[in-house]
């Protein structure tokens, strides 16, 4: 049983398409990642809390001083 070259070539042809198919396929549907978040918040509140904290830091070494020189006493 002879083979023909037409049925051979469409075989080929067949073939090519098959693996290209097959490797270009999965690139078709890919999606590309989401970005990154540029801000989510937590470093806007680090930030206030730093600078709550440093505020309270200022306040506590300037009332310290005048606390510690008054004559006041608990009992």
């Amino acid at each position: 049983m002879a083979v023909s070259s037409s049925s051979r070539t469409l075989f080929g042809f067949a073939t090519i398409f098959t693996l290209l198919f097959v490797i270009f396929s999965p690139s078709v549907r890919a999606q590309a990642p989401a970005p990154a978040p540029t801000s989510d918040g937590t470093a806007i509140d680090q930030g206030i809390a730093y600078m709550l904290m440093v505020v309270a830091l200022v306040l506590t070494y300037l009332i310290h001083p005048l606390d510690a020189s008054s004559s006041y006493s608990f009992f």
